[in-house]
């Protein structure tokens, strides 16, 4: 009886090392103010008149 609370232990380790492994960052855009010209590379939109004009990209610089 004692190896069933270290099996269910063992389970939800290998639950959590496995939800990591396919975990991955947020993709960064380019957003435009609706307002002005102004731009930024972000992974969320700054407010809400701005508008997504390209991406996904990879890292904060906004290059593929």
């Amino acid at each position: 009886m004692r190896s069933r609370p270290l099996l269910a232990a063992l389970l939800l380790l290998a639950c959590g090392w496995s939800a990591a492994a396919i975990a991955a960052p947020a993709p960064w855009y380019w957003w435009q103010s609706a307002d002005s010209e102004r731009r930024v590379c972000a992974q969320h939109s700054p407010a809400p008149n701005w508008q997504r004009v390209s991406g996904p990209f990879r890292n904060a610089a906004c290059k593929p």
